[in-house]
């Protein structure tokens, strides 16, 4: 792309065509000069040394020249550009909510369009800080690792859908986690987790996730977006989600559950509507939080290119110089060329002037291409550089997502950063779209590389056969893939012990369990055999002495209640139920 930096440079163009007329003004004075003298040819005679067409040339020259400075001063802009800086700043991951409740329109235009928005007002505010992007929803995966390219930024915001997940629900633990590993090693920088979501937590587990990342030194922060009143989910043409019974979905903001996350992460909870100031509020967190020196690599698609305009404007500025504009006597009569020879030196040397535009100023030239960022991206990948290499493979893949060497390169460049399954993905993507066998194998022998590190013996087979399909004399992969099957074996064989352990373990408790309910049914059976012995041995004689006490006690009540009355006169005592 191409651009001028300070394009308000280029009013001073007008003044060009001014010049022109200035020009043309006094060419126009001077003839009428000189036909006061006599008849112009005479005259022209007489001054044999003055050239009509060298102030011409002169003029033309330096004004090309001029042109060329003023454009130099626009500062145009063009290229891609990766630099490496040392800045001052935090580290920011923030987990975005794509799944399908996050298209419900409480919040204008909808909560997940409103999402974007504020992290493209966030990204706008970032000056020296790193950002990263993960989007979940059932599940959880990295969109953006954690950079300083605010353009990649800005770039892959704009790409996220719920499409992009095929495991709906809300898994906001997995996101969280995801996050805590995706930061820097680096010590003593201030870092934040932000959690856009609309609360619906189907999986749990969210708080010990955000206590987690607090004890490691991060701060979660919840954006909780929509009405708590909740909102159907439009599913187009008008209709909106049902659920099994046929009934309406509403899904409404849990504020309750985003406070506790936000509490549980050390961080704050802002509620996002269609009123409220929470991009100031999430600043204002951010800010409180601890800046260091942070080496970043930063990706720019505007590169510098005043130096080549500013090199052709003074080969210019010589060129004038150069120029005389009479003849010089000493050489009239020199003829090093004929006509015909001039005019193709002439030739040549405008075709000199082409190239040198074409190569030092990319003014003429189009926007670099997928093959180009490829290329570049290479470089990169063979000197080390493999997240500088990542950059460029993205840059390669958002120009042509069908290039399968893009893909495949960008699946190495991951891979070597040990993000695995990012890396499947892209080797998945490779193998489809790559119509040679043999790298349509590589493709899926790596993919098996992966699965095997991972002990996912199954897919990891699968792979490894795939890749002999398409390459049957890959001796590597017919040894990994003998070896994964006896891996699998042996983990079947593990798993099928560990389940008989199990079993055995659960049986043994059964039979424990029967046998202490068994004493306990005898130990009552005692106990009632002893309580009904017990009453057997109660007399007659030994119940009416009971019965005797009672009627004592009564009487001798009924005695103390006579005295107190004919004490008390007229006064009588009432039952008080």
């Amino acid at each position: 792309m191409f651009r001028f930096e300070d394009p308000i440079y280029l009013y001073l163009l007008a003044v060009i065509p001014v010049l022109v007329i200035v020009r043309l003004l006094m060419v126009r004075q001077q003839k009428k000069r000189l036909r006061k003298f006599g008849d112009p040819e005479l005259v022209r005679q007489l001054m044999p040394d003055v050239s009509r067409i060298r102030p011409a040339v002169k003029f033309w020259v330096l004004l090309a020249a001029l042109s060329l400075l003023i454009v130099m001063l626009a500062r145009p802009q063009f290229g891609t550009k990766i630099s490496h800086e040392k800045r001052t700043g935090i580290e920011t991951i923030i987990a975005m909510d794509v799944s399908n409740s996050m298209l419900a329109e409480d919040v204008a235009p909808s909560r997940l369009d409103r999402s974007k928005m504020m992290v493209e007002n966030l990204v706008d505010h970032f000056t020296n800080d790193k950002i990263g992007l993960i989007v979940f929803a059932g599940d959880a995966f990295i969109q953006l690792p954690i950079t300083s390219d605010y353009v990649s930024a800005k770039m892959f915001l704009g790409s996220i859908s719920p499409s992009m997940i095929a495991t709906q629900g809300t898994d906001i633990a997995a996101a969280i986690n995801m996050a805590v590993h995706s930061f820097t090693r680096q010590e003593g920088v201030g870092k934040a987790i932000i959690v856009i979501t609309d609360g619906e937590d189907h999986e749990g587990r969210a708080i010990e996730a955000a206590k987690d990342a607090k004890d490691r030194g991060m701060r979660v922060y919840v954006l909780g977006v929509g009405s708590p009143s909740g909102a159907p989910i439009p599913i187009g043409d008008g209709e909106y989600l049902r659920d099994q019974s046929g009934q309406t979905v509403m899904t409404g903001l849990n504020e309750q559950m985003c406070r506790e996350l936000a509490q549980a992460g050390g961080g704050a909870y802002i509620h996002v509507d269609n009123n409220s100031n929470a991009q100031q509020q999430l600043d204002n967190e951010l800010d409180k939080l601890a800046k260091k020196e942070i080496e970043t690599t930063i990706f720019s698609e505007y590169d510098e290119q005043f130096q080549a305009v500013g090199v052709i404007a003074l080969l210019l500025l010589i060129l004038e110089i150069c120029i005389l504009e009479v003849k010089n006597p000493l050489l009239k009569r020199v003829s090093l060329f004929s006509r015909s020879e001039r005019i193709a030196s002439a030739r040549l040397i405008l075709l000199v002037i082409i190239s040198l535009i074409s190569h030092f100023s990319p003014l003429t030239s189009h926007a670099q291409s997928d093959r180009q960022l490829v290329r570049h991206g290479n470089k990169e990948f063979r000197k080390g550089n493999s997240a500088e290499a990542e950059v460029l493979y993205r840059k390669a893949v958002e120009k042509n997502a069908r290039n399968p060497q893009a893909n495949y390169n960008l699946g190495n460049a991951l891979l070597m950063q040990r993000k695995d399954s990012l890396a499947l993905s892209q080797f998945d993507a490779a193998a489809k779209l790559e119509t040679n066998p043999v790298r349509r194998a590589q493709a899926y022998h790596n993919m098996g590389v992966i699965c095997q590190q991972h002990q996912q013996y199954g897919e990891a087979i699968e792979a490894y056969k795939e890749s002999l399909r398409n390459n049957p004399n890959d001796d590597q992969t017919r040894y990994n893939l003998a070896l994964c099957k006896r891996l699998q074996k042996q983990q079947q064989q593990q798993q099928q012990q560990n389940q008989n352990n199990k079993d055995n373990k659960d049986n043994k408790d059964n039979k424990d369990q029967q046998k202490q309910d068994q004493q306990k049914q005898d130990n009552q059976k005692k106990q009632d055999q002893q309580q009904k012995q017990d009453d057997q041995k109660m007399s007659r004689e030994n119940a009416e002495q009971l019965l005797n006490a009672a009627m004592q006690e009564e009487k001798q009540t009924q005695e103390r209640m006579k005295k107190a009355q004919q004490k008390a006169g007229k006064r009588v005592l009432q039952k008080n139920w």
